[in-house]
């Protein structure tokens, strides 16, 4: 979000440096003198800023995953692709809607705006939709009452930072039209008390309201999400991810599609 806000303010200067250069400054230049310096850049940044704007805003948008929560999906490194026009196309840094395309399915990865800290993105997967009835018990997940159906794969080992070795069981579950890779540890998870986290360990069954959305992370032990901080609101959504454009210590997920 700050980083659009810097786009939009370098985007500004420019553009009136550039129209104040075409109504003012150009008739009262002498012949033969050139232009000054900042219109000079004025003219040359503006075109280029204004589509990168344009591009990230309303098109796609690159990230960086910066931790191991949506293991073994997504990595931390990875640098992904996010389609901005998936979920409607907004108004930049206030994120409103004014062009509705679709809305998020159950299994899409998505990006949003962090609920309790907006000015930080996140990126989780889509598990409950508006008016879904949400259970988790044993570590499976139950939607609408049919829980969802989860095949063992393979034992999963990966790193965390101070070099300490994760096991995890690796598992396929069907979510919706989607099929993904899960990892469950077997250590138990602690929430605080009121959390969604806490309220399925009691048995409880949370209804997604109306406009909001359940994430949760496909490092399903390890990772933040809405058992934690709650539901997403439709406000929040950045954009759906799609592709992994780069990651400099694993090349061989250069060009994998996110699913």
């Amino acid at each position: 979000m700050y980083f659009a806000l810097f786009m939009v303010v370098i985007l500004l200067i420019t553009g009136v440096i550039w129209l104040l250069d075409i109504a003012v400054l150009r008739k009262k230049r002498l012949v033969g003198i050139d232009e000054p310096w900042y219109v000079e850049y004025a003219k040359s940044f503006f075109p280029v800023i204004l589509l990168v704007f344009v591009l990230r805003s309303f098109l796609v948008e690159p990230f960086k995953i910066p931790s191991g929560s949506m293991m073994p999906t997504l990595l931390a490194g990875d640098y992904i692709l996010v389609n901005k026009f998936t979920y409607g196309l907004r108004v930049p840094i206030l994120n409103n809607t004014f062009f509705n395309v679709n809305h998020p399915k159950r299994g899409d990865v998505f990006v949003f705006h962090y609920p309790p800290e907006p000015t930080i993105d996140y990126i989780k997967r889509v598990v409950g939709l508006p008016g879904d009835k949400i259970q988790y018990q044993d570590k499976h997940l139950i939607i609408n009452g049919k829980k969802l159906e989860v095949q063992f794969e393979d034992n999963y080992e990966y790193e965390m930072q101070g070099a300490n070795i994760i096991s995890a069981r690796r598992s396929k579950e069907h979510l919706g039209d989607v099929q993904h890779d899960i990892l469950i540890h077997d250590i138990p998870n602690e929430y605080s008390h009121g959390a969604p986290g806490a309220k399925l360990q009691d048995g409880e069954i949370i209804t997604v309201p109306e406009g909001n959305y359940f994430a949760m992370g496909d490092n399903r032990d390890n990772s933040a999400d809405s058992r934690v901080w709650g539901f997403v609101p439709e406000h929040n959504l950045v954009g759906k991810a799609f592709f992994i454009w780069f990651n400099f210590d694993k090349f061989g997920r250069i060009g994998n599609s996110i699913h």
